[in-house]
């Protein structure tokens, strides 16, 4: 059996597994298609008040986590040159292309930052690559994580019940996901499409189609301008 294995670096190890253990998530770790493991990295420090961070050099507000607490924490627990996501705003921007790379792995570390960062020698010299998963600033690594682990995750073989449907979704060949309906067939005054009640696949492959195209269209010009790129190339 498959098995990712995740390993969590942050001050705050009681937030975990948090949402990761419920629904598809929990049902997938109990089969051990992925494990997670958390790291304190306070654990790490070596004085009595059990230091992580320090004011950076030069001035400024905020604080900085100590890089050679941190090294610490990641040297014990990783072999030699492995690699490491730093969740950070000045990151490369994550994306569901990123999500489906990362999932053919075998392993994740994340590492969470606090205060201002962390100090820029700890990411020179351990081969971290920083990652971000927005334009906007969060309080610290452990919300970002949630989502960049839920991506990753479900695109595993085994933790969606239908491993079609991750084919299916928003993002997927760069166009958002076609309006969906269900039971009842008329619900205040609307109707579900007809071609969806047809039964003719062909008919409902290309209504679905059409329908992602024209979202993408309104919603998100970058990403219709990337799809009809692509479109062009191949013809």
């Amino acid at each position: 059996m498959f098995m990712f294995e995740v390993k969590i670096f942050t001050l705050y190890p009681d937030l975990y597994p948090g949402p990761l253990n419920i629904g598809i998530y929990k049902k997938a770790k109990e089969k051990k298609i992925w494990n997670l493991k958390v790291i304190n990295i306070r654990d790490y420090a070596t004085d009595k008040h059990r230091s992580v961070d320090d004011a950076p050099f030069g001035g400024g507000s905020g604080m900085l986590l100590r890089p050679d607490v941190v090294a610490s924490a990641l040297d014990a627990n990783l072999s030699n040159n492995e690699s490491v996501i730093y969740l950070s705003p000045k990151g490369k921007k994550f994306n569901q292309k990123t999500a489906r790379e990362f999932s053919k792995l075998k392993k994740l570390n994340l590492l969470c930052g606090h205060f201002e960062g962390i100090d820029q020698r700890l990411l020179e010299t351990r081969n971290i690559q920083e990652y971000s998963i927005g334009d906007f600033i969060l309080s610290g690594g452990e919300s970002a994580s949630f989502v960049f682990i839920d991506s990753i995750i479900r695109l595993l073989p085994g933790v969606l019940g239908n491993d079609n449907s991750a084919k299916e979704e928003s993002f997927e060949n760069d166009l958002l996901e076609y309006p969906q309906y269900t039971k009842p067939q008329n619900w205040e005054g609307k109707s579900t499409p007809e071609v969806l009640l047809s039964g003719d696949h062909a008919k409902i492959k290309g209504w679905r189609l059409s329908q992602s195209e024209a979202i993408t269209r309104r919603q998100r010009p970058d990403l219709w301008k990337k799809y009809l790129n692509k479109k062009n190339e191949k013809h």
